[in-house]
């Protein structure tokens, strides 16, 4: 099941075909259009589970918080795409542990700027870990603000190539530094933020930003483009804020 999962995330970017070309993040292939590109994309339109959205609180729980094993990580692959930059990473490196079950560490990719806003205020990046279990995908979201530089962003960044390369990073990277120390977080139910948009993906959005400099989000954008959905409604969804 981990492959059908990993082939659905690369679904979003089917490289050297014409759909990869046609969606993106402005002109005719922008989100407002997703749902219309494809018929394989008609739930980016008419799904009512949607992500990303903006995050205002509607339940305070108490519950037991997600917890993420997440260390040095050595083997990482940047893989560069029309849309973005995708770290992969080894099996069994990385773990989740939600509502009693494990799931592993695919990847993790940025956006900017971010997808999810905070009570109507938006990010200049954000990262998504996305893991999977059993057909399960659940994705942890970590918004960063501008300020002090960040080293581990600088490594990231230092590893992206050309479009259709991926090449392995020298040496371990630190996931852990890309977690904020207060992890209390924003849960919902909603979907991947690319085409095919599938509303399969229980979300985790720290409410504690990490920092980054503006040098580092101008180099990200001039690399990479503004590559951000835009928030979907909210619908009857319920947004837990775990203190």
């Amino acid at each position: 099941m981990k492959y059908v999962i990993a082939g659905l995330l690369a679904a979003t970017v089917p490289a050297g075909t014409a759909l990869a070309d046609e969606w993106g993040y402005a002109g005719d292939g922008a989100p407002v259009n997703w749902g219309a590109l494809s018929p394989d994309f008609a739930v980016c339109s008419a799904g009512v589970q949607q992500s990303p959205v903006d995050l205002v609180p509607g339940i305070i729980a108490d519950g037991v918080r997600p917890v993420l094993d997440f260390a040095d990580v050595s083997g990482v692959e940047a893989e560069r795409s029309a849309h973005g930059v995708t770290y992969h990473v080894p099996s069994g490196s990385a773990q989740l542990s939600l509502n009693g079950r494990s799931f592993d560490l695919l990847q993790f990719h940025f956006h900017a700027a971010s997808e999810h806003w905070v009570e109507g205020q938006s990010y200049p990046l954000e990262v998504h870990f996305v893991t999977a279990s059993e057909g399960d995908l659940a994705v942890v979201g970590v918004l960063f603000e501008r300020g002090e530089a960040h080293a581990t962003v600088d490594t990231l960044w230092d590893a992206i190539g050309e479009p259709g390369d991926r090449e392995e990073i020298d040496g371990p990277v630190s996931l852990a530094s890309l977690l904020p120390q207060d992890q209390a977080a924003f849960r919902y139910e909603g979907s991947l933020t690319t085409p095919p948009c599938s509303e399969i993906v229980s979300w985790t959005v720290f409410t504690t930003p990490l920092s980054v400099s503006d040098a580092q989000i101008d180099a990200f954008v001039e690399t990479v483009g503004e590559n951000s959905r835009p928030p979907q409604p909210l619908n009857r969804r319920y947004v837990l804020l775990d203190n």
